[in-house]
């Protein structure tokens, strides 16, 4: 969230005088647009890092975030806490778009980390890069672990007011199946992503935003990295379900009157400027939060100086677009527009980031040297549609290309992105090593068609077969903090194998991370030969007994279904039929 001073708009009187401000801040950025007030002679990139704590024991959220930052914060300005208090945040600098800008965050963002795991020791947790935790837990989403700090209580408060439902209710379906209900917006939680952000001129924010939009389905697809929650292997990049289906307070009887998600990839091609932007989004969302406003937008126009435009930059906060428009203050004293690509989750590695990173800012620059205007060359129905596909299938799917060309991503990042992204990184001269080594990573992953999600899925699954999901789970997230210790591309990553795991301590588990959730049925009225037949065919010794509405009755086992049947032998040849309701034990 941009702006730390938020509230809940409670009264009336608060609300009023923040939606003045932010329709006067509407009103100076148009005349800031008009006047040629940005800055518009250097292009500069940034980006934040998002983590997850884990012990280093199980490999479960570790709940320090809050203490680690108090430790830090007053030695280092570029560590930030995160909504949930397993996750922390490191800001990068903003730096020139040229020359070593990639091996130069590299290093800055492995020294952030070396920092912070040296703090994390000393409370026996680690860092894990991953777009969601392989090992988290629904409890660990709980509003109790929510971090401390008013901005995220209100925040929670305010998106709960918007819900019209009774709960929030997550359905994916990928080879697993997840359906599970929810009290707090807190599941977003789950989510880790490393933006990345481009300065752009306002002149050119129109063509350069509609390419971002197209560029946002392959740079997905070939960067996926976040497959398992819960246990299941859901989309590629389950972040984007996960994070629209935890703020969506839409309830089911209102979508047909058009109700936009607040986490959104957008309706339509940008058009004129990003007024058409915040302006869709003032239309579509109501206000969530306030902030104490210290500046008339317009007054300050009116001084010749500079607005802060702080109720629209927190409005915009509260709208969480894949691709978001922002608007910003450089240490120059000139006001700035960017792009911040939310798409690319956090990990596998450093060296797996700083390559989605060169690759997507490449492709910007070089795409927007060949093409005047993308919306010529492919509409915005499969701009979206190739978004959607790209979260579920990663680098499995088919995607839509310019003149109705159906491609794969690998061969369309192999044959068409690369060069474009190669030539947009010489446009910008950066260094001839940077663009070898960091666009050799994603040329590696599409030719192995390996990327995090899939290595995560073929790991997985290979796991499981020799033990319990817990189990699997917690040994490939050991294996991806071995790697990214190693800072080893994903696509050299071999698959971890079931004896690895030397640190796993089972004796701090909970009975739900071993129990078993797929159980076998039965209703009080079933015949004890069904019953029989089911425990056979499933190689249990025990069904559970439900009613209609899904509520545990009984128990039944196989002793006790082979004692009756040899007891009451003679009945069946009576007609009479045994059911379950006779046997089963009501207080197991």
């Amino acid at each position: 969230m941009g702006e730390h001073n938020v509230s809940l708009l409670d009264d009336k009187e608060k609300k009023a005088k923040f939606l003045k401000a932010l329709l006067d801040d509407v009103q100076a950025l148009e005349f800031m647009l008009k006047n040629d007030w940005f800055e518009s002679d250097v292009q500069r990139i940034g980006a934040e890092q998002e983590m997850v704590l884990v012990d280093k024991q199980y490999f479960k959220p570790s709940l320090i975030g809050p203490e680690v930052i108090d430790n830090l914060q007053n030695k280092y300005k570029w560590i930030e806490t995160e909504l949930a208090k397993f996750n922390i945040e490191t800001n990068l600098n903003p730096r020139v778009f040229e020359k070593k800008a990639f091996s130069e965050m590299e290093k800055e963002i492995s020294e952030y980390l070396k920092i912070t795991q040296k703090e994390l020791d000393k409370y026996n947790s680690q860092i894990v890069l991953t777009g969601v935790l392989p090992t988290i837990r629904k409890f660990d989403l709980e509003l109790k672990n929510l971090t401390p700090k008013e901005r995220y209580k209100a925040l929670m408060e305010a998106i709960n007011k918007q819900l019209l439902g009774q709960s929030y209710e997550l359905k994916i379906l990928g080879i697993d199946e997840l359906i599970v209900k929810h009290d707090s917006p807190l599941i977003e939680a789950c989510n880790t992503s490393f933006q990345v952000h481009l300065q752009i001129n306002p002149n050119e924010f129109v063509k350069m935003y509609n390419i971002s939009q197209v560029l946002a389905a392959p740079t997905m697809a070939i960067a996926a990295n976040s497959p398992l929650v819960f246990g299941k292997r859901l989309w590629h990049e389950t972040r984007i379900a996960l994070f629209q289906q935890a703020l969506d307070t839409r309830s089911s009887h209102e979508h047909l009157r058009e109700r936009s998600p607040r986490v959104r990839f957008g309706n339509d091609w940008v058009n004129d400027s990003i007024l058409d932007i915040y302006k869709d989004d003032i239309t579509r969302f109501r206000v969530l939060l306030s902030t104490d406003i210290s500046e008339n937008s317009l007054e300050k126009i009116d001084k010749n100086e500079i607005p802060k435009l702080m109720a629209l930059n927190v409005h915009n906060s509260t709208v969480y677009r894949w691709n978001r428009a922002c608007y910003g203050i450089s240490d120059t004293g000139k006001p700035h527009l960017r792009i911040e690509n939310r798409v690319l989750p956090a990990g596998p590695t450093v060296v797996d980031e700083m390559a989605n990173a060169a690759f997507w800012l490449g492709a910007m620059t070089g795409m927007a040297a060949e093409i005047e205007d993308i919306r010529d060359h492919i509409s915005f129905a499969d701009a979206r549609d190739n978004f959607g596909k790209a979260a579920k299938f990663g680098i499995d799917t088919k995607l839509t290309w310019f003149n109705d060309e159906k491609i794969g991503p690998n061969r369309l990042i192999l044959e068409k992105l690369l060069p474009l992204a190669e030539k947009g990184l010489r446009l910008k001269n950066v260094n001839e090593k940077d663009i070898k080594k960091y666009l050799g990573v994603i040329e590696k992953r599409a030719q192995k068609h390996m990327n995090g999600a899939r290595w995560q899925l073929r790991a997985f699954t290979k796991l499981k077969e020799k033990g319990t999901d817990d189990q699997a789970l917690s040994i490939l997230t050991a294996a991806m903090i071995e790697n990214q210790k190693d800072n080893i591309p994903v696509s050299e990553w071999k698959l971890p194998k079931y004896h690895e795991l030397t640190k796993y301590k089972p004796s701090k588990l909970l009975v739900s991370e071993f129990m078993q959730t797929d159980l076998l049925t039965v209703q009080e009225d079933d015949i004890i030969e069904f019953v029989a037949d089911l425990m056979v065919w499933k190689k249990n010794n025990f069904a559970l007994v439900e009613d209609d509405k899904g509520n545990l009755v009984g128990l039944v086992d196989i002793k006790s279904i082979t004692e009756h049947l040899i007891k009451n032998k003679n009945l069946k040849k009576d007609g009479q039929f045994l059911l379950v309701s006779d046997i089963m034990d009501e207080n197991p």
